[in-house]
Parts: structure tokens; C-alpha cells; sequence
């Protein structure tokens, strides 16, 4: 199946490098200064054609220390008639140290292979597509209603709710993090989206466009 000019383009407005600096002048209490990397993934993990992408943020004042590594598969479903239906799905690395750092190394990432992503159940996003005017799209990416995006970590269940708008230049993020037992919110988007601002563009790494 051939990528869509919609799923390219959504590859293209998430590659690259963001941060939030000036919401967090603005509210600094709220909103910690946040750099976020969506690095292309240099390698095909999967068989299907689709755009893959690893992430990781740090705060400002500890860029040597990168967390919540993770990796991103943008693909379309067939859909009847209809357009092809794009998500976002997510994926852990089973080994998050031997790749911490790969936003700003990439080099690291040519190191990686299908066996060592871990399929995170859940914790795939439902992607609308909005054209606009000028020939560029605004993205709006949530979970289905239900859902449940849960992984393990240090031998306790952690759940987030995802979600993101795009455009070519901003993302917003809604990720947050939440107590599995209560559905309350705990860490992330709190009180409204990151708002992020895309400072170095990396699409020109993308790996599965046809050029």
C-alpha cells in the first residue's frame, strides 16, 4: 500500500525537535521547560509500509538524562471505501538504556531490530486529518473511548492517556499520566496541553518515502 500525502505529512510534522519554552516562561509553575525529541527511526521494524519514529524528552536543566523513550509506528488502515484510516501506534524498547540519548545520537538507532520493541496493547491512536486553506493539515490523535494504554514499570502497572494535535510547526501534547486505580490524573497535561514548538525539523531522516 502506498503512504497516503496524509500519513507523510503527519511523519513530517512530528519528525524533528520541540520545545515549550515560551509556555514555560509564561507559566512557569505550571508547565516544566521540556525538550522532545522524535527522532526517525533509521531501520524498518515492521512489514507493513508505515513511518517510524522514537521519542524521548528531557527537562531543560538535565538534557544529559532523557526519559520516557518510546517508539512510534504511523500507519493507515484500509477502510472501506473511504479514505485509509491513519493511527499512531506505541511501542516499548525492552532495553530503554541501550538507546537513551538517541534524540540527539541517532546513530544509536541503527542499532535497533524488531526483537527488541515490545507491542504496548492499548496504546494506539486514532488519527483525524483536517486540510486546511493553504494545503497544510492540522492532526488531532486521541484514544479510542475505553481505552487502556498500560505498561509495566519497576514491577508496578502505570496507564497514560495520549494524545496530540499537530501542524508543521506546533504539537500539542495531552499525554498524562494516570492512576490505574482511580482515573485520576497524576503527572503530564494536568491543566491543558504542552505546547510545543518545533525548533529542528528531522523529516528529511524519514526512512519509507518514496522520493
Amino acid at each position: 500500500m502506498t503512504l497516503t500525502s496524509e500519513l507523510i505529512a503527519l511523519g513530517q510534522y512530528l519528525a524533528g525537535e520541540f520545545d515549550n519554552r515560551e509556555q514555560a516562561i509564561a507559566e512557569p509553575t505550571w508547565y516544566v521547560h521540556l525538550h522532545l525529541w522524535q527522532r526517525p527511526v533509521p531501520v524498518q521494524l515492521f512489514p507493513e509500509p508505515s513511518l517510524t519514529l522514537f521519542a524521548e524528552q528531557a527537562n531543560i536543566l538535565n538534557l544529559e538524562h532523557p526519559y520516557r523513550p518510546r517508539i512510534m509506528q504511523l500507519r493507515q488502515l484500509a477502510n472501506g471505501d473511504g479514505p485509509p484510516q491513519l493511527e499512531v501506534q506505541y511501542f516499548m524498547l525492552k532495553d530503554p538504556s541501550q538507546f537513551r540519548g538517541a534524540g540527539r545520537q541517532p546513530s544509536l538507532l541503527k542499532q535497533l531490530n524488531p526483537a527488541q520493541v515490545e507491542l504496548l496493547p492499548g496504546c494506539t491512536l486514532t488519527v483525524s486529518p483536517k486540510r486546511l486553506t493553504d494545503g497544510t493539515y492540522h492532526f488531532a490523535a486521541s484514544l479510542p473511548s475505553g481505552a487502556r494504554c498500560c505498561f509495566p514499570y519497576q514491577g508496578e502497572t502505570r496507564q497514560v492517556d495520549l494524545g496530540f494535535e499537530a501542524s508543521p510547526t506546533e504539537l500539542f501534547s495531552f499525554d498524562k499520566g494516570i492512576d490505574p486505580n482511580t482515573g485520576k490524573a497524576l503527572w503530564g497535561a494536568i491543566l491543558g496541553p504542552f505546547h510545543f514548538t518545533k525548533r529542528q525539523d528531522f523529516s528529511g531522516e524519514l526512512v519509507g518515502l518514496v522520493r
